[in-house]
């Protein structure tokens, strides 16, 4: 359940144009990308298992690729003697991949090529015209990436959950002027945020964790106890987008009112408050790490 809007007509053609001049740009219509006899989805792959993406699972998640699909590309890379292909020793379940000398030399061959095309992308251009394109691509990027992000009810007991939580507490470490004490704090235990009793909502950027929302149900008032999206996606409007669907799925559980409490470090999650409608008021907990506390009626 996400709240997200219908794109308009105007912004649909625009993406299909620039999807066009871009894969025309990039050469992803060759069968030969960058005259190297095998096509570009073969050369990600060398890229992926060189940059330690080695597990075939996490290779299809990385790359969104139908298992089918990848598992030939991944035989005709063998058949080359590319890559090679054996089973996890402490897990015959999984499967990973590792470069062989003459993929190494394949893959650096790749390299050199992609660096003289980009450069060769960005000659005809002047200072400012780089400056700009460059920004674009990186804006761009994030963006995509944004627009990827997956939201999940899950189990609160899922590996990724755990993961998540373990980079919330880093962060909160961190940032926290005395640090963070999660067992100081007011308790988010998996029964607590299990349904029917509450919910986690977990997101994901290519199968790995990289927002996580938790709610407490209180009858028809929820207490949202965390809320955390990765470093690297902020800035893109994307917390905005968490704290919606957690409304959403708020409401759809009979809920009317949210309450929350955050500490006055997280400045830009104090900023998403108030630009979300929440209005500070005065403390309902006695959360040990709180120095702010808010609320909101759902409409």
């Amino acid at each position: 359940m996400d709240d997200a809007t219908p794109a308009p007509a105007d912004a649909i053609a625009q993406v299909r144009r620039f999807n066009r001049t871009v894969t025309q740009r990039v050469g992803a219509l060759d069968d030969s990308f960058l005259s190297r006899t095998r096509p570009l989805a073969q050369a990600r792959i060398l890229f992926e298992v060189d940059h330690g993406t080695t597990e075939v699972r996490a290779l299809r998640a990385r790359l969104d690729l139908d298992s089918g699909y990848l598992t030939r590309l991944i035989q005709a890379l063998e058949q080359d003697a590319l890559i090679t292909v054996d089973e996890d020793p402490d897990d015959r379940r999984v499967r990973r991949l590792a470069l062989t000398a003459k993929g190494r030399a394949e893959q650096a061959e790749y390299d050199r090529l992609s660096d003289e095309f980009a450069a060769g992308l960005l000659a005809p251009l002047n200072d400012t015209q780089r400056a700009r394109l460059v920004d674009a691509m990186a804006l761009i990027e994030r963006l995509l990436e944004a627009s990827a992000i997956e939201f999940a009810v899950v189990d609160p007991s899922e590996p990724a959950v755990r993961e998540a939580t373990r980079r919330y507490f880093a962060e909160l470490s961190e940032r926290f002027e005395h640090g963070y004490d999660p067992s100081a704090a007011i308790s988010a235990t998996d029964d607590e945020v299990r349904l029917p009793r509450g919910l986690t909502l977990l997101a994901t950027l290519h199968g790995e964790p990289v927002g996580l929302g938790l709610l407490k149900f209180h009858g028809d008032w929820t207490h949202l106890k965390r809320m955390w999206l990765s470093r690297d996606l902020r800035g893109v409007g994307l917390g905005a987008r968490l704290l919606r669907t957690l409304e959403t799925h708020a409401k759809a559980h009979g809920i009317r009112t949210v309450r929350l409490e955050t500490n006055r470090a997280l400045t830009e999650a104090i900023a998403l408050y108030h630009q979300a409608g929440y209005r500070e008021v005065a403390a309902f907990n006695d959360e040990t790490h709180a120095d702010h506390w808010f609320e909101k009626e759902l409409s």
